[in-house]
């Protein structure tokens, strides 16, 4: 069985099982208290020199880490459903949008860059929040753009990658009270992927460490 070093909070572990549980692979769960800094145990280092999480054990004891590249290895060996289209051009536009999830919206809001900014850099703990609410709302107004109009999800009438990165972020923007307001086909997305099995066994409350 596959191995899944979590936090149930981790937005970049929601993703990855996302898209797990949509490609009925069954795995167990060891959750990784990153707020204890677990991530940074000797014995878990081995596995993710990252200090971070996701991390995916495979049966053979391969650890795979950075959600992307998981979601990459998990569209190979698991080919349905498919999380990134054939076609080209939608594929790159796809990618694209799950992109400014993933590189432009998380590096900068992640605990680690938040912790620091406070720690050395004197932000309190009402700056931090601002600190993210800016970052997702510059995202989610990138994301909203590149959206064609018809399609249940992002662009298809399926999830995709990029609507896995979508939903898990749209946690910690109700989390951190983002205005959602300008967001109405976001939250269409959401609202129509939590009804899937999948993605409701992913939320964070749903998780064995959730607090």
């Amino acid at each position: 069985m596959l191995t899944l070093y979590s936090y149930w909070r981790s937005t970049t572990s929601y993703r990855v099982r996302v898209a797990l549980n949509l490609k009925g692979l069954s795995y167990e769960t060891v959750p990784v208290d990153l707020v204890a800094g677990a991530q940074r145990a000797p014995d878990y280092v081995v596995r993710n020199p990252s200090k971070g999480v996701p991390t995916l054990v495979l049966e053979d004891g391969t650890a795979l880490t950075q959600s992307l590249a998981i979601l990459d290895y998990l569209d190979h060996v698991a080919p349905d459903p498919a999380l990134l289209p054939e076609d080209p051009l939608l594929r790159a536009r796809v990618l694209a949008a799950g992109q400014v999830i993933a590189l432009d919206i998380h590096p900068v809001n992640n605990l680690k860059v938040v912790s620091r900014l406070k720690s050395e850099h004197g932000l309190s703990a009402d700056q931090g929040t601002e600190w993210m609410r800016h970052w997702m709302t510059e995202g989610f107004h990138a994301y909203q753009a590149l959206l064609p109009d018809g399609p249940t999800y992002s662009f298809s009438d399926t999830p995709l990658l990029c609507d896995i990165c979508l939903v898990a972020q749209l946690y910690n923007a109700h989390r951190w009270g983002v205005d959602m307001t300008p967001f109405a086909r976001l939250l269409e997305i959401e609202k129509q992927a939590l009804t899937l099995p999948a993605f409701d066994a992913a939320r964070p409350e749903n998780q064995p460490d959730a607090t």
